[in-house]
């Protein structure tokens, strides 16, 4: 079985209790279950992993350069997280950066991101539907290389 990583940044391991008016009410738990839902007719395993430290998001990046894809919400690191974007670049795979909110509809220092010119692709504004979204994308580009 395949595995596709799910990687979670600082603060979003309290999703459904953090500010539900801009991130909703769905937990993170709701959303693993959701995206392994999705991708099990693939054959494929999530691994969900969610810290609040960079470099602990980088090691788990390098622990699962075997993994055939990643759903990456970097939360705030997408705006300073310059060692997290040097561990995404070396990361082998394709990649889809995901936000629960429209980061360009909310305060200018979110709209610049370090991470995002990496991407293969970027949602974001669309709740945890996004997530989803984003595995669908990377079953087909997975598919198709």
């Amino acid at each position: 079985m395949s595995n596709l990583l799910l990687l979670n940044g600082p603060n979003l391991g309290i999703l459904g209790r953090r500010q539900p008016e801009i991130y909703g009410t769905a937990t993170l738990r709701d959303i693993e279950e959701a995206m392994a839902e999705r991708v099990a007719a693939r054959g494929w395993k999530i691994v969900s992993i969610q810290r609040e430290s960079e470099g602990e998001l980088i090691h788990a990046i390098q622990d699962n350069y075997d993994s055939v894809g990643a759903v990456v919400n970097p939360g705030a690191l997408m705006v300073a997280g310059w060692s997290l974007r040097d561990a995404l670049a070396n990361y082998p795979r394709p990649w889809i950066e995901v936000h629960l909110s429209n980061v360009w509809a909310r305060e200018s220092f979110r709209h610049e991101s370090v991470i995002s010119p990496l991407a293969a692709g970027i949602i974001a504004g669309l709740g945890p539907l996004g997530y989803e979204l984003a595995a669908d994308a990377l079953m087909k580009t997975v598919t198709a290389s």
